[in-house]
C-alpha cells in the first residue's frame, strides 16, 4: 500500500511494538506529527516541555521496561537538544531510537534555517546514526535502528530523515521485527573452564554486579551463584537490583561512596567475579591497587571492555545470564565459613551512619523505603541525593533504580520518571533530586501533570550544589566558589503554578505525613524538603585513592 514517509515511520514503530513516544514538534518534522494524529489510537505521544526531557523520558521508559525507548525532535535546535539525553543513554547502554527530521534535500548543506548535521554530531555517542535521503530505504533503516539498539550491548541509535522523504509516497510492506538473540558467539569453552576452576579454588570469593547484570536479566543466576558458593555481593550504581539489597549476602555499593564492607571486602578477597561492569574510575579508585589480593574473573557481553581499565586473570565474553547458566552447570556448592563470618562482622562493625537528630536525605529515603516496601521505581538526578538514594533505598529487583551513572547528567531524573511511569503505570515512581538538579529541567513538572499519572518528585533542598560543596569543604579549604543557591526561587510556588500539588517539609516529623499524602495522591506531587547545607555523603574514597582508604565522619573525628 502507498503511504507517505511519515506514515511509514509510524507503521514501522507499530511493527516494533512501540506504544509510547516522547517528543516535541517543529517545522521539519510536521509530517510525522500529522501521521501521529492519524495513528493516535495506536501510539501515545507525550509532549514534553523540552527535547532533552523527551530523550530522558525515552531513556527512563527503556530502563524501566527493557524495551526500546523512542523520542522525536525537529531539525536544528530540536535535534541538538536531544544530544545530552542520547549521550546519557549511550554511557549507560540504554536502547533508545531517536528520530529527527531535517530540512529537505535541496536545502541540505546550505546553512538553511534550522539545519544541522545531527547524524554527524551524535556519531561518537550512538551505536549508529543514519540520515535518510531516499524513501526507498526508510522502512529498512528504521528496522535496522531498532535491531542495532537492542542487540549485543544495547545503546542509542539516531535516524535523521529529510522533510521531503517524510512527505513522499512509497509502497509499504509490513514485516515482523528481526529476532534479537542473546550474544554468545564469542563465548569459548576454554574460557568457561578457566572460570570454573577459579571459582572452585577460591576461598574468599566476592561478586561485583554492574549494569550489564541488570540489562541481561541475570538476577536469578546471580542469586543462585552467590548462595551456592557463599560469596558476598556488591554492586555499582548501575548494578542495583541485580541482587536483592535485602539479601544477607549483600554488602552494598562499591567505590567512591561505597560501603566500608564492600571496599574492604573487595580489597581482601582472593577472587572477584565481575558481572557486566566496566571498572569505572568511581568504582576502582587507584586502578593499580584495585582488588590487589584477588584474581579477577570478568564476564561481559562487550569484548572491548575486557582489560580496558583493569587487567583481569580470566574473562568470558557473552551475555551474563547465558554465561552464568553455563557455569552453574559445573560449579559445586561450597562453604567459606571464615570468609562469610568476616564479612558479616564487617557489616556489623561498619554500618551506614547518619545524623538522626535533624532532617537529612538518608532519613527521608529510609522513610520512603519503609513506606513503599522497597517496591517503587526510583529515579534520580546526580549528586549527594543520588548517592543517598543508592545507599539507603534497598533495591530488590532490577530496573527499579534509574540513574545517570556514566555521564552523570544533572536534570535526568524527572524526564526518566515520566518515561518510567508511562512504561510501568502500575508502579509507584519517585524522582529524587537536589535543588541544583531540579532547576535544570523542572519545567517537566508541567509534563508530568499533563499525563494525569502519579509522579512523585522529592527535592532534597540544601540551597547549595551539595556534592561540589562537599568537595570544596574536604579538598578546597572551604572556598565555596559559586555553589551557594540562596535566591528567591520557591519550588512549592513554582510547582503549584505548573499544576502540581506541592508540600514543604522542614522537620523530621513532617516527612511521614507528607510521603503518605504523596503516595495517596493521583497526580503529580512535589515534596520540597529543606536539609542542612553542610551534610555530606559518607563513606568516601578520595578520587584516585585506594578503595581500602575509605573513610567516614567517625574516621575524620579521630584524625582531628
Amino acid at each position: 500500500m502507498q503511504l507517505t514517509g511519515a506514515e511509514i515511520i509510524v507503521e514501522c514503530l507499530k511493527e516494533q511494538g512501540v506504544d509510547t513516544v516522547f517528543g516535541y514538534p517543529g517545522g521539519a518534522i510536521l509530517n510525522v506529527y500529522d501521521a501521529l494524529y492519524k495513528y493516535r489510537d495506536d501510539i501515545t505521544h507525550i509532549l514534553t516541555s523540552h527535547e532533552q526531557g523527551a530523550a530522558h523520558a525515552a531513556d527512563g521508559y527503556s530502563r524501566a521496561t527493557g524495551k526500546v525507548g523512542v523520542c522525536l525532535a525537529t531539525s536544528g535546535p530540536g535535534a541538538t537538544n536531544l544530544v545530552t539525553g542520547i549521550a546519557t543513554a549511550f554511557m549507560d547502554s540504554v536502547p533508545v531510537v531517536a528520530i529527527t527530521a531535517n530540512v529537505g534535500m535541496p536545502l541540505l548543506g546550505k546553512d538553511s534555517f534550522q539545519e544541522v548535521d545531527i547524524a554527524g554530531i551524535v556519531m561518537p555517542i550512538t551505536k549508529h546514526s543514519y540520515i535518510v535521503k531516499d524513501i526507498t530505504r526508510l522502512a529498512d533503516t528504521i528496522r535496522k535502528a531498532f535491531y542495532i539498539a537492542k542487540s549485543g550491548r544495547p545503546g542509542p541509535v539516531l535516524v535523521d530523515v529529510t522533510k521531503d522523504v517524510t512527505g513522499a509516497l512509497y509502497d509499504y510492506k509490513p514485516r515482523r521485527p528481526a529476532t534479537v538473540t542473546r550474544e554468545i558467539s564469542e563465548m569459548r569453552d576454554e574460557d568457561l573452564a578457566a572460570a570454573i576452576e577459579l571459582i572452585k579454588n577460591a576461598e574468599r570469593p566476592f561478586i561485583f554486579n554492574g549494569g550489564g547484570a541488570v540489562i541481561s536479566g541475570a538476577q536469578d543466576e546471580i542469586t543462585e551463584l552467590a548462595h551456592r558458593i557463599q560469596a558476598p555481593v556488591c554492586d555499582s550504581l548501575m548494578g542495583k537490583g541485580a541482587f536483592s539489597g535485602e539479601d544477607p549476602l549483600y554488602t552494598g555499593m562499591l567505590g567512591m561512596h561505597g560501603t566500608k564492607t564492600s571496599n574492604l571486602g573487595v580489597s581482601q578477597c582472593d577472587l572477584l567475579i565481575v558481572l557486566g561492569a566496566r571498572f569505572s574510575d568511581r568504582v576502582t579508585g587507584n586502578a593499580k591497587t584495585f582488588a590487589k589480593n584477588a584474581k579477577i574473573l570478568q564476564i561481559d557481553v562487550d569484548a572491548a571492555e575486557i582489560n580496558k581499565n583493569i587487567i583481569v586473570d580470566v574473562s568470558v565474553v557473552g551475555d551474563v545470564k547465558e554465561v552464568l547458566s553455563r557455569l552453574l552447570e559445573e560449579i559445586p556448592a561450597k562453604d567459606n565459613p571464615e570468609w562469610t563470618a568476616k564479612i558479616q562482622d564487617m557489616k556489623a562493625k561498619y554500618p551506614l551512619r547518619y545524623d538522626h537528630t535533624q532532617l537529612t536525605g538518608p532519613y527521608i529515603i529510609q522513610k520512603l523505603y519503609e513506606m513503599t516496601g522497597g517496591d517503587a521505581i526510583i529515579t534520580t538526578d546526580v549528586g549527594q541525593h543520588q548517592m543517598w538514594a543508592a545507599q539507603y533505598y534497598k533495591y530488590k529487583e532490577p530496573r527499579t533504580l534509574l540513574t545517570s551513572g556514566g555521564l552523570g547528567t544533572m536534570g535526568y531524573g524527572l524526564g526518566a520518571a515520566i518515561g518510567a511511569k508511562m512504561g510501568r503505570p502500575e508502579k509507584t515512581v519517585v524522582n529524587i533530586a537536589g535543588d541544583g538538579c531540579f532547576r535544570m529541567n523542572m519545567n517537566e513538572i508541567a509534563t508530568a501533570v499533563r499525563t494525569g499519572k502519579q509522579v512523585i518528585q522529592i527535592i532534597l533542598n540544601n540551597h547549595v550544589l551539595g556534592m561540589v560543596r562537599q568537595w570544596q569543604s574536604l579538598f578546597y579549604d572551604h572556598r565555596y566558589s559559586h555553589t551557594i543557591l540562596d535566591d528567591a526561587v520557591d519550588f512549592v510556588k513554582v510547582s503549584e503554578a505548573m499544576g502540581a500539588k506541592a508540600i514543604r517539609v522542614t522537620k523530621m516529623e513532617e516527612v511521614e505525613p507528607a510521603l503518605k499524602e504523596a503516595l495517596e495522591t493521583q497526580g503529580t506531587v512535589v515534596l520540597d524538603c529543606w536539609i542542612d547545607r553542610d551534610l555530606s555523603v559518607f563513606p568516601m574514597v578520595p578520587a584516585g585513592a585506594n578503595i581500602d582508604d575509605v573513610f567516614d565522619e567517625e574516621d575524620m573525628k579521630k584524625d582531628e
